[in-house]
This record gives C-alpha cells, sequence and structure tokens, in this order.
C-alpha cells in the first residue's frame, strides 16, 4: 500500500499535535516576594482567580509568570487595562492586562495595578489609591486568571480548524486549477 508525502506528513503532524494537547499544563505558583490576598474576590468567591500584593516591578512578575509559561507555542497578548473588567470583575484597577496563550490549551490572564502609576486617576489625587494590605504598603496587585480547557475540548478544537484549514486548501486547490490551469 502505497502513501502520498502528504498524507504521512499529515500523520505526524497529527501525532505530534496529539501529544501536545495531552501534555499537561503548568502548574503555577505563588508570585515570588509577594503576600498572598484573602480579600473577597481574590480567593474562592471566583473561579481560577488569584489576587498578590507585591513591591516587583512589571517586568519582574511578567518574567516570573514566563518562566512557566515558555515555548515555541505560547502566545503573548498585552490588553488595554479597560478589558480587566471584563475578564475578571467590572470593580477591577488595572494598570497593565496581558496574556500568555497556549493555543487549544489555556490561557492566564495577568492584571497589574499600580496605584503610583493609575492612568485613570489624576497623579494628585493617587495618593489616595494606595495599597494597604494588613497595614503594609505595597507597589502594586497582581491578580491572576487561568482558563483552562478540557482534554476533549482541545481535541475538538484543534481538529475542527486542522480539517476548516484542509477543505480551504482543497478549494482554493480547485479555485486555481479551473480558473489559471
Amino acid at each position: 500500500m502505497k502513501f502520498k508525502a502528504s498524507t504521512i506528513s499529515l500523520l505526524i503532524f497529527n501525532l505530534l499535535a496529539v501529544i501536545y494537547l495531552l501534555l499537561p499544563t503548568p502548574q503555577l505558583k505563588d508570585l515570588d516576594s509577594s503576600v498572598r490576598s484573602q480579600e473577597p474576590g481574590d480567593t474562592v468567591q471566583m473561579v481560577n482567580v488569584t489576587g498578590h500584593y507585591t513591591n516587583l516591578s512589571r517586568r519582574e512578575v511578567m518574567n516570573f509568570y514566563r518562566s512557566f509559561y515558555s515555548g515555541p507555542f505560547m502566545i503573548r497578548l498585552n490588553y488595554p487595562p479597560e478589558y480587566a473588567k471584563t475578564i475578571f470583575r467590572d470593580t477591577m484597577q488595572s494598570y497593565y492586562l496581558e496574556e500568555f496563550h497556549l493555543p487549544f490549551k489555556e490561557s492566564l490572564f495577568i492584571n497589574g495595578y499600580e496605584w503610583a502609576e493609575d492612568v485613570f486617576t489624576k497623579p494628585e489625587n493617587r495618593i489616595q489609591n494606595k495599597l494597604l494590605y494588613h497595614d503594609i504598603e505595597y507597589r502594586a496587585k497582581i491578580n491572576t486568571k487561568i482558563i483552562p480547557t478540557s482534554i476533549p475540548a482541545r481535541f475538538l478544537a484543534f481538529f475542527i480548524t486542522e480539517i476548516a484549514i484542509i477543505f480551504v486548501i482543497f478549494l482554493y486547490k480547485k479555485f486555481w486549477r479551473q480558473n489559471f490551469a
């Protein structure tokens, strides 16, 4: 039985994709040099959400989480801070919002609020937003939200996408042959 090179390539690609989709997602630790928040909305009230008070900079926070989500398929997205109200809760304060996305697997949203850099508050009024937790002042509050997917959902999304791409390529080839060959 003869197989075309494209069929063998597709089988190898799918085998690698299945391995990728079955690999476990990163297990996050608490943010280094931080205190875990026990405030409402930062614990069990919102699924997969945690909050931390810290004096780390944005770069240090992003580097910490990037160490868990490194890899060739990780996509890093930067959103306007206003989107935090949609992704987390409508009372969320935000200075920056980033996402580490593992295609077909999981997303990690990182919302950072630095009171001294708040763009929505006039500089002379920012002191009112100072972050105090247990009578200790912090530079920033970091909230994370993990949006996981189940393994069946991963496979379904991946293979539907793959079938759609193959169908579009088939239609494009057919169109090309009919009009330009």
